[in-house]
């Protein structure tokens, strides 16, 4: 049984003055202390204390080897995605990061697979940067749920994922900037309350949006933390769509129709909402994911989806690794001896997502 982390987060050996090449002020950098710690950095400010699993790959794969996880998918964090940028800033420092991450993932290209970030604010920039990452190596995209107002259903936002679906490469979407970071002060209350209320907004959007209907179902995505508070709260979309039109305007089909269009990682952290997500979504639509290494990630990879009443064996390896296979597969993967290409599609049938 394979195990595949598809939520693993990665900030390069990244200096003060590359920072700048994105921003004059608050320009996201690594402080490295030397001794396994460092400390993320805004400019001159400490944003938050990390350990070295971030920026050292040989660390990185120490964790993995001990904690049973074969694979993961590495994203930059969000810090860097520098959303609010001049788009020819935000793409030079785009590629830079890249380029940093696929150097990060040589250290192990069969275990470490690099997916890249965009600048999504201006769209004809992020489908070149793509392109780009996509021919220089970069297994999928990482992007984030929102670019300021606008929301996954944003026309052009929308034309960047369709880009990425005729690229063949998969999108991880991960929550950031909060809102309503006024109103939670203390306790990490924008990670507890902000980032499962900010990946429920994007799903919701995109369904309510009409958004799903104008995309091609050969895109892969991917929502992070378990998709939020959307799981519990579908019931509730549901009712509000059967009962009015304002609800509905945009959207022919209730959203509950819609949840064979998208994944969600494992993130949740309890096998008893682990459970609720996979009778939501469907086994075949949860993978694996550990928000490694921050600490709020799951310490024990796989532990709810080991412990979650009702799965089937084939449902744990299914979740555990080979709906990641099969969601990162390339098109035109070699078949293995058993005839069967890597993560289980049948021989002459392109892998899930993918077009023939």
């Amino acid at each position: 049984m394979s195990v595949f982390d598809v939520h693993a987060h990665v900030f390069p050996r990244i200096t003060r003055a590359e920072g700048r090449l994105l921003s004059d002020a608050d320009e996201p950098w690594l402080r490295d202390h030397g001794d396994g710690t460092g400390m993320m950095m805004c400019g001159a400010a400490e944003y938050r204390p990390v350990d070295e699993g971030l920026w050292e790959p040989a660390r990185r794969l120490a964790d993995m080897d001990a904690s049973g996880v074969d694979v993961q998918a590495v994203s930059s964090t969000p810090l860097m995605f520098g959303y609010e940028a001049d788009p020819s800033r935000a793409a030079a420092w785009c590629d830079l990061v890249n380029d940093r991450i696929l150097r990060y993932c040589a250290a192990d290209p069969a275990r470490l697979l690099p997916l890249c970030q965009v600048p999504l604010q201006h769209t004809a920039t992020a489908c070149d940067v793509a392109t780009r990452a996509a021919a220089a190596g970069h297994r999928g995209v990482h992007i984030g749920n929102h670019v300021g107002e606008r929301n996954l259903d944003d026309g052009a936002i929308a034309e960047f994922l369709a880009h990425c679906a005729g690229l063949g490469l998969p999108v991880l979407v991960h929550p950031w900037d909060m809102m309503a970071t006024d109103r939670m002060r203390g306790h990490m209350l924008p990670w507890l309350v902000g980032m499962p209320a900010e990946t429920q907004l994007g799903i919701l959007a995109m369904m309510l949006g009409g958004t799903f209907e104008r995309l091609p179902e050969t895109l892969r995505l991917c929502f992070c933390h378990g998709g939020g508070s959307f799981a519990f709260l579908l019931g509730r979309a549901d009712n509000a769509w059967r009962n009015r039109d304002i609800v509905r305007a945009d959207s022919p089909r209730p959203p509950s129709e819609y949840t064979d269009r998208f994944h969600v990682d494992s993130a949740v952290f309890d096998p008893r909402a682990l459970r609720l997500l996979v009778d939501v979504m469907g086994v075949e639509r949860v993978m694996l994911g550990t928000d490694y290494p921050f600490p709020l990630g799951e310490k024990d990879p796989g532990s709810a989806v080991r412990a979650c009443a009702g799965l089937s064996d084939a449902d744990r390896a299914a979740i555990l690794g080979g709906n990641a296979e099969r969601f990162f597969a390339r098109a035109g993967a070699p078949a293995d001896a058993s005839g069967d290409v890597p993560g289980g599609a049948p021989a002459g049938r392109p892998p899930a997502g993918l077009s023939s």
